[in-house]
């Protein structure tokens, strides 16, 4: 399986579950626990789509123990923000970390520093105040945001 089709059968799976989320007739804290699960969810998904893309080129392109010492070195690569990816893009090709730091600005940025900074406040316990439309418009944007780490690292 590669890198793109990872990513699809990931992407087909959050989708799944964006289909079972409460109605906006539902009760408001059960809409606020689907939209907090469903960010911990779109923020897991961003870090593994970047990873299954990553690997994917690292296994093709490199001798077998190149490619097995980026998967342990991704082991450890957790919450993706714009600047963990432009530093990630950077270890592989200073090209993509440049490319990445002109894509992701503005909206894009926010959009995935809000998402991971929102995750770790769900994660560790905080108060956190998010609806679930914004979380699906954080979605919207970590799809975009792969899909261009995508066409980047696989031309």
């Amino acid at each position: 399986m590669n890198g793109r089709q990872g990513v699809s059968r990931l992407q087909l799976r959050l989708d799944a579950t964006l289909k079972r989320s409460p109605h906006s007739t539902t009760d408001i804290e059960v809409q606020a626990d689907f939209a907090k699960y469903f960010c911990i969810l779109v923020s897991g998904f961003l870090e593994n789509a970047i990873i299954a893309l990553v690997l994917d080129v690292s296994q093709r392109r490199s001798a077998p123990e190149v490619a097995f010492f980026v998967e342990r070195q991704l082991d450890y690569w957790t919450n993706p923000t714009c600047e963990k990816i432009f530093q990630l893009l950077g270890n592989f090709k200073q090209d993509w970390r440049i490319a990445a730091e002109k894509y992701l600005v503005d909206e894009r940025k926010a959009a995935v520093n809000s998402l991971v900074a929102l995750r770790n406040k769900i994660a560790h316990g905080e108060s956190v105040g998010t609806s679930l439309a914004q979380v699906k418009d954080y979605y919207k944007t970590v799809i975009d945001v792969v899909s261009f780490v995508a066409d980047l690292v696989d031309t």
